[in-house]
């Protein structure tokens, strides 16, 4: 195991127990403004397909801006992971069209139970909602750690699409310098309760 990796586990495992100690009241605050935040940003104003996900434990919710973006008449794509890690995509239809699915070991999740629509549906997004554990102000972003969504990143790469990359985040999960390695990418835009923090340019 190299330097940076064991780094990030390390730092995953400090912020995986702050989340754990966090409180029901505390998660729904901060989705509402989170999702008013984000509903401000120009590039999800004019964003006609959305990939996002589902929050699930500690994680900053995710559920008010799914609603806000589907009352508004865009497209939401939400992941489907499979059996190898990688992401299907299928539509979001409303909270009454996911469903929980259990894994071995990990996190129930919620998943959309509509059709999939192949893991390539996710280049054809104008924004992507990235899940993260911190984010530095560069952008450099820290995930689980499973590889999914830095499949996402390569496959966006290679298909040649550009769209936004936003993290949601708590406050303190936005730290002076993230252990990062030549393949991670930044995202340009860092969304907490407390700040919108735009870390790259778009062209």
């Amino acid at each position: 195991m190299s330097g940076i990796d064991a780094a990030k586990r390390r730092l995953r495992r400090e912020l995986l127990e702050v989340r754990s100690r966090l409180t029901g009241d505390d998660a729904r605050e901060e989705a509402a403004v989170l999702a008013g935040r984000a509903l401000l940003l120009p590039e999800l104003a004019g964003a006609r397909t959305v990939a996002a996900y589902v929050s699930v434990g500690g994680e900053p919710g995710t559920g008010v801006l799914l609603e806000e973006l589907r009352r508004r008449g865009i497209r939401v794509l939400l992941p489907v992971l499979l059996p190898d890690d990688d992401l299907d995509w299928a539509a979001y239809e409303g909270p009454e069209s996911l469903a929980e699915v259990g894994r071995a070991g990990r996190l129930t999740l919620r998943e959309p139970s509509g059709p999939r629509l192949g893991p390539e549906a996710v280049t054809g997004a104008d924004v992507v909602l990235l899940p993260g554990l911190a984010a530095d102000r560069a952008g450099m972003r820290l995930g689980r750690g499973g590889g999914s969504y830095d499949r996402v990143l390569a496959r966006l790469a290679a298909a040649g699409a550009e769209p936004a990359l936003l993290v949601l985040l708590h406050d303190h999960e936005l730290l002076a310098e993230v252990p990062a390695e030549p393949h991670d990418q930044p995202v340009h835009v860092v969304l907490t309760p407390s700040g919108t923090h735009r870390v790259r340019g778009r062209d």
